[in-house]
């Protein structure tokens, strides 16, 4: 071989070698974006509901994914599967009846980007009650709606108005008020004896004016169930969102946590969302929703930000029930409980393979974190 083409010879092996060499360390560089991308939006969007409510979840997500539709409208359209469904027996059509025998539901929507929110409670007649609560958010200036008003609002929006109750919901009814003699029920301090009685009640004037917790009818999924759903988009944008027909055989016009902001549920730009089920009566006294947001924020990982939402009410009330879900904006997500043996939530993200996932978290059985100030 002559100088000249072995010159060639040389450069041409010198420039393959360089190739293999840089297509190597571009290959790994790029496998580490890769691994660094699956570690972080593969995790994106991500739906989380309470409760084994698959149907609602992948509901969402074909919304989501599929139809290329908004956070919102998954949102709104996920929860309707359980308000047409009836889950538990406890959401929508046919689900719990109060007092007097009526199904009346609540329900909330917040959108994390714009700190909106809509809601309804003691919602009448009207079957998909967080499609109203979303129609407040975007179609008023207000944040919360209730009763016949709420009602009145929906049927300008141009829902329709249909007895929500069903063959099961007032034969539980009858069963409850003509066998049972109205027990359990959420009386207390009137006669006649609520414990024995039916009523009709007036107070009973040396009754105390301090309730006894301890003796509340407890409350789990054989008699209260909300479902409650965060929602995080492949931008970050979160909503969430509750609907709920509440405790069954409740004081007619009793409203709890479901609709109302920072206890149902609750989202902020560029952090996450909560949102809570269980003993709403308790639970929204101490805003669990907002405090697991709140402690994500500074911080803390979902998981344990639910528990220091959860741990809050034990000192105070040691027999309530309860659960929340929270869930931040890089995916990953968590739940705390107490009250139960385990609480079961569902997840859909891009890691699930065609359905829903089910996470089973044990419950607390005591505070196991110290509160900060």
């Amino acid at each position: 071989m002559d100088r000249k083409r072995f010159g060639a010879f040389g450069l041409l092996l010198g420039t393959f070698a360089c190739l293999l060499w840089q297509t190597k360390r571009t290959t790994a560089t790029t496998a580490t974006a890769v691994n660094v991308t699956v570690n972080s939006d593969a995790a994106l969007p991500l739906i989380v509901n309470t409760w084994p409510f698959t149907k609602a979840t992948e509901k969402a997500w074909d919304v989501l994914v599929n139809e290329n539709g908004s956070a919102m409208d998954a949102l709104e359209k996920g929860c309707n599967v359980c308000e047409e469904r009836g889950c538990a027996d406890s959401i929508g059509y046919g689900g719990h009846p109060d007092e007097e025998g009526e199904t009346t539901l609540d329900a909330m929507v917040m959108d994390g980007d714009s700190h909106g929110a809509g809601g309804v409670a003691s919602l009448r007649r009207v079957k998909h009650a967080i499609s109203v609560a979303r129609a407040v958010l975007e179609r008023s200036k207000h944040t919360l709606l209730a009763g016949d008003q709420a009602t009145e609002f929906a049927k300008e929006m141009g829902f329709s108005e249909e007895s929500l109750s069903t063959n099961s919901s007032t034969n539980t009814w009858q069963q409850w008020k003509d066998v049972n003699r109205c027990q359990p029920n959420y009386r207390t301090n009137v006669i006649p004896d609520p414990s024995t009685s039916c009523g009709p009640y007036r107070p009973r004037n040396n009754g105390s004016p301090l309730v006894n917790q301890a003796n509340r009818p407890q409350t789990g999924p054989e008699n209260h169930d909300t479902i409650g759903m965060i929602i995080i988009d492949r931008g970050r944008s979160v909503v969430g969102g509750t609907t709920t027909n509440g405790l069954q055989f409740k004081i007619p016009g009793r409203v709890a946590d479901s609709p109302i902001v920072g206890a149902g549920a609750y989202c902020l730009k560029d952090v996450g969302g909560a949102a809570a089920t269980g003993d709403g009566d308790i639970m929204m006294r101490f805003l669990p929703s907002y405090q697991a947001v709140e402690s994500m924020r500074l911080g803390k990982t979902p998981t344990d930000a639910a528990k220091d939402a959860v741990n809050r009410i034990i000192p105070y009330f040691p027999t309530f029930s309860g659960a929340v879900i929270a869930a931040n904006t890089n995916g990953d997500h968590g739940a705390s409980c107490y009250g139960m043996d385990s609480f079961t939530y569902s997840v859909y993200n891009p890691r699930s393979t065609g359905e829903a996932t089910l996470v089973i978290v044990p419950c607390l059985t005591a505070p196991q974190i110290t509160l900060q100030p």
